[in-house]
């Protein structure tokens, strides 16, 4: 079946730490037309090493469908370590240096090989996503906690606080992403709108009570609570500064107390 086996495996070998598995796929399926499958299942396989329990083959795969065809199996705890791992290094190495820095310094500081950070990751694109959907989902957990809470505007209020301490902590890395032409608003508007839906309960409720004004949105809000973060890090300020900018938005938006 194969002429010239030796030869193209060693091009497969060089070609995978020089570009993702997909694009390498692609490109010898172009120029080898009698790969099939089972040559693509073997490039997956030898380069990044068998599937994990807690790997997914590439889409359009014969793994992937086989895959697709049992249980969906839980994430083990080694393999849940390495995927926090690998996150927190791209998001520190990414706001400090920019997205473009090579995946292996990632793989390097995230304490992993990188087969490990290729089989959660399989492209770069994938690590931004990740890293942007990870952020929002967390922000929509956080907000669902406070909709039992018994106190409306004390959830609203805790809530903004909190939100403003994760746009605080991660600005540098979304400017990172933004400037690398990563447009996050639009990429990820589903999800986006997700959130504004679920602080949009919260704000209702806080409404409801007298909590705040009838006439202040929810992106009202979040583009001051932005704003703030905004202007506080590009101003150097410190935490207990920016707290005091939150209590003036917060004030801005309380209803007024009767007198």
């Amino acid at each position: 079946m194969w002429a010239y086996p030796l030869e193209i495996c060693v091009i497969w070998t060089q070609e995978c730490f020089k570009r993702s598995v997909s694009s390498v796929t692609k490109t010898i399926v172009t120029t080898v037309p009698f790969v099939n499958i089972f040559v693509e299942e073997f490039f997956v396989t030898a380069v990044k090493g068998p599937l994990a329990e807690t790997d997914v083959a590439p889409e359009g795969t014969a793994a992937s469908s086989r895959a697709s065809a049992g249980a969906a199996r839980p994430m083990r705890a080694d393999a849940i370590r390495n995927h926090e791992k690998i996150l927190i290094a791209a998001e520190e190495t990414f706001a400090l240096e920019g997205v473009l820095v090579p995946i292996d310094v990632i793989a390097e500081r995230a304490g992993v090989g990188i087969g490990t950070l290729y089989r959660h990751f399989p492209t770069k694109e994938a690590l931004y996503e990740a890293i942007v959907t990870t952020r929002v989902t967390h922000l929509i957990e956080t907000a669902r906690s406070y909709e039992s809470d018994a106190d409306p505007g004390h959830a609203l209020f805790s809530f903004l606080r909190q939100f403003a301490q994760q746009a605080a902590a991660k600005r540098d890395l979304f400017e990172a992403l933004n400037q690398a032409g990563i447009d996050v608003k639009s990429q990820f508007s589903d999800l986006l709108s997700q959130l504004m839906s679920t602080v949009d309960v919260l704000r209702e409720r806080a409404v409801a009570v007298g909590a705040i004004k009838d006439d202040v949105s929810t992106t009202d809000i979040l583009t001051l609570i932005s704003g703030s973060c905004h202007a506080a890090g590009h101003n150097g300020v410190d935490n207990d500064a920016l707290q005091r900018l939150l209590d003036i938005v917060i004030a801005g938006i309380c209803q007024p107390v009767a007198r």
